[in-house]
């Protein structure tokens, strides 16, 4: 390919773009990467379809009825949920874990941290039972 302009080298691209965009500039393997497609003809500014199977399946519609079926029976399994939703397992178990942000506890789906909302109740819950028994053994 015979270019009518000069094309500089990756170092002293990386060095513009980093004098220009400072740490928002990409990384010099990047810059090398685009000047060697750039080599070969390749100027499109789109991104290519990336291979492998999109996930369709993590919409919120899908994650809002996971939590609503965890919430309403803790001792659901992945599987259950699966079948109900007709989604596969693997599936299932990365909305509950990385999405739902809960673990599998004691055969119980619980919270990985538990909100302000939550750790008050607990509190104000542990005060009464206090309370209660400390009465009852008097």
């Amino acid at each position: 390919m015979s270019s009518s302009f000069p094309l500089k080298a990756p170092k002293e691209i990386n060095a513009i773009l980093t004098e220009t965009l400072g740490e928002h500039a990409p990384s010099y393997a990047t810059v090398k990467n685009w000047v060697a497609l750039f080599k070969h003809g390749d100027f499109s500014t789109c991104v290519a379809p990336r291979p492998g199977r999109p996930k369709t399946v993590t919409t919120p519609k899908i994650i809002d009825q996971s939590r609503e079926l965890t919430l309403e029976d803790r001792r659901i399994s992945d599987k259950s949920i699966a079948e109900q939703l007709g989604v596969s397992r693997e599936r299932v178990g990365s909305i509950i874990l990385e999405d739902l942000d809960m673990r599998k506890f004691s055969a119980k789906w619980v919270p990985k941290c538990l909100n302000a909302d939550q750790k008050r109740q607990r509190c104000q819950l542990s005060e009464q039972l206090f309370e209660f028994f400390s009465a009852r053994s008097k």
